[in-house]
């Protein structure tokens, strides 16, 4: 059975507000906890939701200094251990819920200091919201993209400073935080390769969101490794055909960038407690994702 209860019981046991402070407190304990699917997130599917074990780990919330700003994260890393790899886990639009936290184990299982922040958390709650529509439009679509480099960036040096080893920096996403995988691998020097899920690539430009990933990827730190869906009906095949073309034409790191699209797979086809989950596609890419940071110095 998925946690809905206990998501609830989160909420009811820290109240039910709606101000900053209560959005944050409730966020922060999902994320400690690991429990709870955001409610937007719904259906969920409880046969194929993946449950990896914390034995042998570190896990839970820690709070990152940002300017001041106190951000929850999701911390997951193998257990005593540093010097550690480390991997940025960004969210789809559901924030840090127990999927994102389950990909974080996933990464420390296999030796990474993987830290998932939470992005929205100045925007709102994006667990708390129940409708799609009116989590982008209330949340997700005022998140201004310098307040995420910054954020990222905050969390790196708080990687450093805790049993990471950011001369070993990567980065992956899924969805809304597939997109920011590009443009973070274009913004700080230190990424070594990027893997990105479904993100976006083009869009329109405003002064949250003034450029895209078409319009970085000539100028990538790292290699990126796209990882897309030919069904995914939100992002069209020729935009991805456009990115590989700007990449093509861009420096080392854009011209070892690569994209693998999956025939039959829908948008989300990693997300494994969602009816979009596709197990094949969704295994492939995880062990194309595993050997992409080893091969680029990402382990």
């Amino acid at each position: 059975m998925l946690e809905h209860d206990m998501t609830r019981d989160a909420e009811a046991l820290l109240g039910g507000s709606a101000d900053q402070s209560g959005a944050t407190r409730r966020t922060a304990l999902k994320a400690a906890l690991g429990v709870g699917y955001a409610a937007a997130a719904a259906p969920l599917m409880a046969q194929t939701a993946i449950r990896t074990p914390s034995d042998g780990l570190t896990v839970g919330e820690v709070m990152i200094d940002v300017n001041g700003f106190k951000m929850p994260a999701y911390r997951a890393a193998p257990a005593g251990k540093t010097g550690l790899p480390v991997v940025l886990v960004l969210s789809e639009i559901f924030g840090v819920h127990e999927y994102i936290a389950d990909t974080a184990r996933r990464f420390a299982k296999a030796g990474y200091l993987a830290i998932a922040p939470e992005l929205f958390v100045r925007q709102g709650d994006a667990q708390s919201y129940g409708e799609v529509a009116k989590l982008i439009s209330e949340v997700v679509s005022k998140v201004p993209d310098a307040q995420v480099l910054g954020d990222l960036d905050a969390t790196v040096k708080w990687a450093a400073a805790n049993g990471g080893d950011t001369s070993k920096l990567g980065i992956t996403g899924f969805c809304w935080g597939g997109r920011q995988v590009w443009l973070y691998t274009a913004h700080n020097p230190a990424v070594k390769a990027g893997v990105a899920w479904y993100g976006r690539l083009v869009g329109q430009q405003n002064e949250l969101t003034p450029k895209n990933p078409i319009d970085v990827a000539a100028q990538l730190n790292g290699p990126v490794l796209g990882l897309y869906g030919a069904a995914d009906t939100g992002i069209p095949l020729d935009t991805v055909d456009k990115m590989k073309s700007a990449l093509a034409a861009g420096n080392a790191a854009a011209k070892a960038s690569t994209f693998v699209v999956y025939p039959d797979a829908p948008h989300a086809f990693h997300a494994d407690y969602r009816p979009s989950f596709r197990k094949e596609p969704a295994e492939d890419g995880w062990k194309r994702a595993l050997a992409w940071f080893k091969q680029h110095g990402v382990g």
